[in-house]
């Protein structure tokens, strides 16, 4: 019987839950609130059962789920006291008994500001916030963690995530759409399916090592807002310079854009042999429109 433990159910996991999880007799994912816990239950059941961590305590029900797990996805973030899972889970997971492959989610945001150039996983992460030296930190405890433990671990470093429920086409649709232009500013992005492929080949293969996830088009923030703009047939969102925006972003929007990368994905393809779904935002959005319009039965 195999056993995947999500330590931290959150959208990518769930996403990739929905597409793979017939691959596991049974899946544990943890939430933070017993509502939440509930409601999941209640929409997945059978082979799913989602419990409460609230990143300080290990119940029973939790410390079992870790021993009987050979497989575990890891997307908690770290916070002020670093990371909340290695924080109190390490012995558990260190005498598992059957853990044998560690996928943890993190961020390309480690490698820092870099103007522009391109960067692969060979290029020294050198994060400029609190939050970027504290996922690089964990990023490290994992793997030192999976050589004390003896099992693979595979490090995916993500770009800016969309799919359903979180992307441009509703962001217009909404009309909350901002177009933000910042010369010389490019991001790479990542769609959730192919985020849940890497996800799945990483446990595949057994994977260990750093894996940048990201599309292969970097490309100025405007881009995908005037390209869900054509698809839904409206005008774009009028332009706003970055100085302007910055007044009213948070300080995690606006750590964002102090950073400027553009991310190989060549292991990806190459080691983990994943053939992305959509390999710009161009084909993500196109499919999104038309799954939304199946959903709701005519155009949005």
């Amino acid at each position: 019987m195999t056993m995947l433990l999500c330590l931290g159910f959150g959208y990518c996991a769930e996403h990739y839950l929905r597409s793979f999880g017939n691959k596991f007799d049974r899946m544990v994912g943890t939430v933070r609130s017993a509502d939440r816990a509930k409601a999941l239950n209640e929409t997945y059941g059978g082979r799913f059962q989602a419990i409460v961590f609230d990143g300080r305590t290990v119940t029973n029900e939790l410390g079992r789920a870790v021993n009987k797990a050979d497989a575990l996805l890891v997307s908690v973030s770290p916070d002020e006291n670093g990371d909340p899972v290695l924080n109190v889970l390490t012995d558990e997971v260190i005498n598992a008994a059957d853990l044998r492959s560690i996928v943890y989610l993190s961020t390309i945001g480690v490698y820092g500001d870099c103007g522009g150039a391109w960067v692969d996983e060979s290029t020294e992460a050198r994060p400029g916030s609190v939050r970027g030296r504290a996922r690089l930190a964990a990023e490290q405890a994992w793997q030192q963690l999976g050589e004390c433990r003896g099992a693979s671990v595979g490090i995916l470093r993500l770009a800016g995530i969309y799919g359903p429920g979180q992307n441009a086409l509703l962001q217009v649709a909404s009309g909350k759409a901002r177009r933000i232009v910042k010369p010389g500013q490019i991001f790479n992005r990542i769609h959730v399916d192919d985020i849940a492929q890497a996800i799945d080949a990483a446990f595949t293969r057994g994977a260990s090592g750093i894996f940048n996830v990201a599309d292969d088009e970097p490309s100025p923030a405007g881009e995908p807002m005037t390209f869900a703009a054509q698809l839904l047939g409206v005008a774009p969102p009028p332009e706003i310079s970055f100085e302007s925006a910055a007044a009213t972003m948070s300080p995690m929007a606006l750590s964002f854009w102090q950073e400027c990368r553009r991310v190989h994905n060549n292991a990806l393809k190459r080691t983990l042999g994943v053939r992305l779904l959509y390999p710009t935002y161009r084909e993500g959005l196109r499919a999104l429109l038309s799954a939304q319009r199946v959903s709701a039965g005519s155009g949005l």
